[in-house]
């Protein structure tokens, strides 16, 4: 049998943390741990009524903490509040209205292994935001998700094909400086190590 996820349980609601743990200490998949052994997680399982100020900062205390995978579970979940979960370090959601044992062992599982889960359509809503935000903000400024510009894109395009910063700067009418500037804004903006690192990255988010 594979070896138990250890899993830390949070509730604001002391009585509900309780029977949750009561349940979950009887699967064989999991190893849920007591109050003092939050940093033994391997995932971490928020239950609240909503996505609050108080529900996102538990959220970003577990994962400076040192808890790898964050699990929250809402009473109430809209696209705004998917967001701000995501951004507080949560990668499993879950409705509590559908968080039957089985069914939050699986998100736990999933979660544990590096896999996002979300409800298909709080999905829907978040890449909606995605969309507009890219549109809307990134575009105009020549910026993607990724954290390039255009610019930034086209020089590490130029260097994968194994032109020079001479060669470079020529074809996009730069001077030497400018091209060197850039790669340097690249690598010590992603942490990369030097130009080789920074195509690497590139052609590993798809960008070229």
């Amino acid at each position: 049998m594979s070896e138990r996820v250890p899993v830390f349980l949070y509730a604001s609601d002391p009585i509900l943390q309780a029977g949750l743990a009561s349940q979950l200490r009887h699967r064989p998949e999991v190893e849920v741990l007591g109050e003092g052994q939050v940093d033994e997680a391997q995932v971490a399982v928020v239950v609240a009524d909503s996505v609050d100020a108080e529900t996102v900062r538990v959220l970003r205390a577990l994962q400076r903490g040192g808890v790898p995978r964050l699990v929250l579970v809402a009473s109430f979940l809209e696209g705004n509040d998917l967001a701000a979960a995501i951004e507080a370090g949560v990668s499993g959601v879950l409705r509590r209205g559908e968080a039957t044992i089985d069914r939050l062992l699986s998100v736990i599982l999933s979660t544990a292994a590096g896999e996002g889960t979300v409800p298909p359509d709080l999905l829907g809503r978040l890449l909606d935001q995605v969309g507009r935000l890219q549109r809307q903000v990134l575009d105009p400024r020549g910026f993607t998700f990724a954290g390039l510009s255009s610019r930034e894109i086209e020089v590490l395009k130029l260097v994968a094909d194994g032109h020079d910063t001479k060669e470079i700067a020529a074809r996009l009418c730069y001077s030497e400086r400018t091209v060197k500037n850039v790669l340097h804004e690249i690598t010590t903006r992603l942490q990369l190590r030097n130009r080789s690192h920074a195509v690497a990255y590139a052609m590993r988010e798809g960008l070229i």
